[in-house]
């Protein structure tokens, strides 16, 4: 049953937990291609902390934004998505923390006054609500129930919030798979940061070596390698590894992939 945490104000030990999980890189990582079935995580893998990205295409909002723009869906929601991101970042390093909702919300009218583009109250909304609605990439259900049939415990490490997390997993029919949703509301601090990694460790109550992070976006595979934990990059859009000085453990294409590489 999938359970959220509820956020908690952070406590001096934490504070001196994430300052030794900065400083940790987990050993040499492996430079691998994205045939990750080739390497596999030797058994140890009890857990799994999920990008909600790896399970759900962020691409599938390109096509709500086109049925109002036509021919400009796919370049709004690019420049949508960047300035989430952004703004997510900033908003962390300058301890100004809002909610994912608010993030989608500001950025989204960033993006339209800067495209001196008119977005009507009614279109804003239903853009919102995009995210209410993600589809699932084509793999991710079958790889979910296959790794929980294995007995690998399931859990969100997201910067969405646990409303968003939890809509789409019930639309999907997938949220009894999760032991727990774990949202950046409960540190206030979104990803890359290291409490929002610290999340998995302290709730699974495993050693890293046990836990794998799935990423979707490059950034976040080199924060949670930079973390720690055992990195698997579920890199659907076929992007280039990032210029970050860390690699992930394993690289895939997909979900399946991932399941290979945890159940191995």
């Amino acid at each position: 049953m999938m359970r959220y945490i509820e956020p908690k104000t952070t406590t001096r030990r934490d504070l001196l937990m994430i300052a030794g999980a900065a400083a940790a890189t987990g050993g040499t990582t492996l430079a691998l291609g994205s045939d990750a079935v080739a390497q596999a995580a030797g058994g140890k893998v009890k857990a799994v902390g999920f990008d909600a990205f790896t399970i759900f295409s962020p691409l599938s909002v390109d096509a709500v934004i086109d049925e109002y723009f036509p021919g400009k869906g796919s370049q709004l929601a690019t420049a949508w998505r960047g300035r989430i991101f952004e703004y997510c970042w900033l908003r962390t390093l300058n301890q100004t923390y809002v909610d994912f909702w608010q993030i989608l919300d500001d950025a989204l009218v960033f993006v339209f006054k800067a495209a001196k583009v008119e977005l009507k109250v009614d279109v804003h909304d239903k853009f919102m609500d995009a995210f209410l609605n993600l589809k699932p990439w084509p793999d991710s259900v079958e790889a979910l129930k296959s790794m929980r049939q294995a007995g690998i415990r399931l859990a969100y490490v997201s910067n969405l919030t646990p409303k968003i997390l939890m809509t789409n997993s019930q639309s999907a029919g997938i949220s009894d798979l999760f032991e727990h949703i774990l949202s950046t509301d409960r540190v206030k601090a979104y990803k890359p940061d290291p409490r929002a990694y610290q999340m998995a460790e302290v709730v699974f109550n495993l050693p890293r070596e046990s836990i794998v992070f799935a990423a979707f976006g490059g950034w976040d595979a080199a924060g949670a390698k930079s973390f720690g934990l055992n990195t698997f990059w579920v890199n659907q859009v076929n992007a280039p590894l990032e210029e970050l000085g860390v690699r992930p453990d394993a690289i895939g294409k997909t979900l399946l992939d991932l399941a290979k590489y945890v159940t191995a």
